[in-house]
């Protein structure tokens, strides 16, 4: 199964993405059930694997903390893959994906070890975008860099897997963690 943590959104926070979606000039918006803040990507995991990772993020103990969301941005280097929008770091954030990061590989889970960088993905670009459309979505990403919705606060995380399928990816929350005291 290929499975990933995340913060999911709430009602608010998605609505506000919603919103920047509808005037996207290119790429692919991602579907509002989809909008989260992934803390680590686990890919394809057996099931001995996803019991071992539910069995050691049920001991996370961390507080509740809020999330802010600032501007937007790209993803991908030299040929963009992502619009997103930027998550502030903070330590709330910073210390939950760490926690979540080692107490996984301490249970023996394998995966890709990426920096962090917090971000709610907004819609996925082609591998070629024509040089109309990158002008159009660098105006897109300039004339939201003030983007800053109220933050909200991730009370709990979730274990999410991953359905890929032609129309898209399908994510579905396995399990939920809770946090705070």
């Amino acid at each position: 199964m290929r499975v990933f943590t995340a913060i999911g959104l709430p009602d608010a926070a998605a609505d506000d993405l919603e919103q920047l979606q509808y005037d996207l000039p290119a790429g692919r918006a991602v579907p509002r059930e989809n909008l989260h803040l992934t803390l680590s990507f686990l890919g394809d995991q057996d099931d001995t694997a996803l019991e071992a990772a539910h069995d050691a993020l049920s001991n996370i103990r961390l507080p509740a903390f809020d999330v802010q969301m600032a501007g937007l941005d790209f993803l991908g280097g030299n040929k963009p893959s992502l619009i997103c929008a930027n998550v502030l770091p903070n330590p709330g954030l910073t210390d939950l994906a760490a926690k979540v990061r080692s107490t996984l590989h301490g249970a023996g889970l394998m995966f890709e070890r990426k920096k962090f960088r917090p971000h709610v993905t907004l819609a996925r670009l082609p591998k070629r975008v024509d040089p109309g459309d990158q002008v159009r979505l660098q105006h897109y990403i300039t004339r939201h860099a003030g983007f800053a919705p109220l933050p909200f606060t991730a009370g709990h995380f979730g274990l999410y897997r991953s359905e890929l399928h032609h129309s898209g990816a399908v994510y579905t929350e396995l399990v939920q963690y809770p946090l705070g005291a």
